[in-house]
């Protein structure tokens, strides 16, 4: 018999239904491949369209997904004209329950502001959850059935190898979601029950913010950018990983960017792209890491250097000696507070006179949620507040959650403590002082801690006491 259009289309239309690939197609000979949980179904569907030979193999979603991704479109024979709107509109693989569940999670992720999806294999089930101001709210998870198949298809956009399942995969692409460009991160990693994926969104260029707009109060800020005006030295910014110190510190060169100056960075990787710096990102294979990149940049004539991270002591060196030799330097590092940064570089082999001779600035960093304004409430009791705490009774906020919000907060702000490195402070790192010994003498400078600031904001109703002590803690005082 002849082999007509119509008669392929209407093949491909059922196999598409039941997430099947067609291997070959002749007058006397059907070969098709699916997973072995739908052969059966699909063959008696077959069976009642196909007059030929039917031959089925069974494959694996991962083996599957690469041959939907692999089809030539050109090579399509074109559908009946009952069907050709349809096929138009919507691709026989772009209806596949697979990608549509891809679809509607990237749309919900984007309409709830999440920063990550994370899909998570279980006995007999999934986990999907999404990061939502920095914390993850469950969702409707995929039914077990498809997990494997969103994965495969995950894997494949973010040109992953979709047999390698027993090591760690990293990937990126793009993908047009509602009208809009969408970069995704991806990362796999192999668990008990299958691979966990974890998706990092970003939604088209992402730009340094203003100084006024990073939650500072008006006398941090002006703190910040009375240092910045400073013609050398060192500005650290401090925290854990995903406290805002990156932006921090793009914010600080925002306001020092001008034709005036000469802008240098280097990150791993660069996060935002920013119009007058140049910016060189670490590259380990090449073995271009931190330290190298910067003994480059000394020799490109800077004025203004941001180092992404301080990691090690030669690293460390090399910011310390050009924050002496008429540079001004930013970077970040893993610290709980502004005393433990001076402490962690003598750690790190920098001498404390070095440390006092250069550094200018030192700010700790959290981000909290904001509470929703349209169904936050003031509890008519006071707060029970650790011992110290400034200020007098504190009626705390909260929010019970409406369609406005996620669980009663909208957005995040930022908890700031601003250490500026006086003749005390200098005097203390030259004779070797303790975390102790120097968080007395920022006390006695009249310094903010991160808890006092969050409570301020739980007082004026800006975030809720809840949050401020699950950033913070309750006993930093």
């Amino acid at each position: 018999m002849t082999v007509t259009t119509e008669h392929t289309a209407a093949l491909r239309q059922i196999c598409a239904r039941f997430q099947a690939v067609i291997i070959h197609h002749d007058a006397q000979h059907l070969h098709v491949a699916a997973q072995a949980e739908v052969l059966e179904a699909l063959s008696e569907a077959l069976r009642f369209a196909c007059p030929q030979t039917l031959h089925t193999e069974c494959w694996p979603a991962a083996r599957l997904e690469q041959a939907r991704q692999a089809a030539p479109q050109a090579a399509a024979e074109p559908p009946p004209a009952s069907l050709r709107s349809q096929a138009d509109a919507a691709p026989a693989d772009d209806n596949a329950p697979a990608a549509l569940f891809i679809r509607e999670m990237l749309l919900l992720a984007l309409q709830r502001r999440a920063s990550d999806i994370h899909l998570e294999p279980y006995a007999g089930r999934y986990r999907l959850r999404l990061r939502i101001d920095g914390v993850l709210q469950e969702i409707t998870p995929p039914p077990a059935g498809l997990g494997n198949q969103i994965g495969a298809r995950l894997k494949v956009m973010g040109k992953l190898d979709i047999a390698e399942r027993r090591l760690p995969q990293d990937g990126q692409c793009t993908v047009q979601c509602g009208g809009q460009p969408l970069a995704l991160r991806l990362s796999s990693l192999p668990t008990l029950y299958g691979e966990k994926l974890v998706l990092r969104l970003q939604q088209g260029p992402q730009q340094a913010p203003d100084m006024a707009q990073l939650g500072m109060t008006p006398e941090a800020l002006a703190c910040f950018r009375r240092v910045l005006a400073q013609p050398q030295g060192l500005i650290l910014v401090t925290g854990p990983t995903g406290s805002g110190k990156t932006v921090t510190l793009y914010s600080g060169l925002k306001q020092l960017n001008s034709p005036a100056h000469n802008l240098c960075s280097v990150e791993d990787p660069v996060e935002i792209p920013v119009e007058g710096i140049n910016q060189t990102q670490v590259n380990p294979k090449a073995e271009l890491s931190f330290a190298r990149i910067l003994r480059a940049l000394l020799r490109q004539d800077p004025d203004i250097i941001m180092i992404g991270e301080i990691r090690d002591a030669e690293t460390a060196e090399i910011a310390v000696n050009a924050a002496q030799t008429g540079h001004l330097v930013l970077s970040t590092l893993h610290t709980n507070s502004t005393t433990e940064t001076l402490v962690r570089l003598n750690q790190m082999g920098i001498e404390g006179y070095l440390i006092a001779s250069c550094l200018k600035l030192v700010i700790a960093q959290r981000l909290v949620r904001r509470l929703c304004p349209h169904c936050r409430t003031r509890s008519p009791e006071a707060a029970t507040l650790p011992p110290g705490s400034p200020g007098g009774p504190l009626f705390p906020w909260r929010a019970a959650g409406c369609h406005h919000c996620c669980a009663g907060y909208y957005g995040r702000t930022g908890l700031y403590e601003m250490l500026v490195v006086t003749p005390e402070i200098q005097q203390a790192l030259t004779r070797q002082a303790t975390v102790q010994e120097l968080a007395a003498i920022a006390r006695h400078q009249g310094q903010a801690s991160l808890l006092h600031v969050g409570l301020a904001l739980a007082a004026e109703g800006t975030t809720s006491l809840e949050e401020v002590y699950r950033v913070v803690g309750a006993q930093d005082g």
